[in-house]
């Protein structure tokens, strides 16, 4: 468990280090005996931190030349831990954009199949979601595990089996989404008339506007974050 802790320690003081850009990419990281020195950690550990690194895209190592950190573009944005890097410091307009335009550019045709292959069983259970989301009200805490409960389950019913795998690789991207909107002055009932939209065009078998209903749900999330992200900067 120790080792386990150092690793996870190190990890996270690294990774954040490099998303924020105090390390640009192309630039080499310190030598080995001086990161072991300064974080404490034996060169065991970190050796194993740069190979998790690597295998997001993070870093390179290569003979001669050493580690040195990839270009963003070659990062994978969607691990866990790059999103947390990512968002857990201070999240800008343009941060929320960028995931909301990721969830726009899948949830919106996952409920246009679900509408088209749902079972009556899933569509009841989009409804007992519904049912938790009206009991938490303006509860944002409360409010948020419902609502990712009932955005993976749109993205499972719409029996693509690719698509339902985006569930849970897009889980920490959905959860930093509400979280940011945790604070909204607005609380979160408002949303709750799209909501029943969703559930009530996927029981008609409305597929277009099942859709619609998510785009506008979606829009709204959005402009609920920018609400938030302002008052924390006020």
């Amino acid at each position: 468990m120790a080792g386990s802790s150092l690793h996870t320690r190190v990890l996270n003081e690294i990774g954040p280090s490099i998303v924020r850009g105090d390390l640009l990419p192309g630039d080499p990281l310190p030598n080995a005996d001086d990161w072991s020195a300064a974080h404490g950690v034996s060169r065991t550990v970190l050796r194993e931190v740069i190979k998790v690194l690597a295998g997001k895209g993070m870093v390179e190592s290569r003979p001669k030349i050493g580690t040195r950190v990839r270009p963003r573009r070659d990062w994978n944005f969607l691990d866990p831990d790059v999103l947390l890097w990512r968002y857990g410091g201070r999240t800008t307009a343009e941060d929320a954009r960028s995931l909301f335009e990721l969830r726009r550019a899948i949830e919106p045709t996952a409920g246009a199949l679900a509408a088209e292959r749902a079972t009556a069983a899933e569509i009841q259970h989009l409804r007992g979601l519904l049912a938790e989301m009206e009991r938490a009200g303006d509860d944002g805490a409360r409010f948020a595990v419902p609502d990712l409960a009932f955005h993976q389950a749109i993205l499972r019913m719409s029996g693509n089996e690719l698509i339902g795998s985006l569930a849970a690789l897009i889980e920490t991207a959905l959860v930093i989404s509400f979280r940011l909107s945790d604070d909204n002055p607005q609380g979160q009932s408002h949303s709750l008339p799209l909501h029943q939209q969703v559930v009530e065009s996927m029981a008609n078998r409305d597929s277009a506007g099942a859709s619609k209903a998510l785009v506008s749900l979606l829009d709204g999330a959005e402009e609920d974050v920018k609400r938030a992200l302002a008052a924390r900067q006020r």
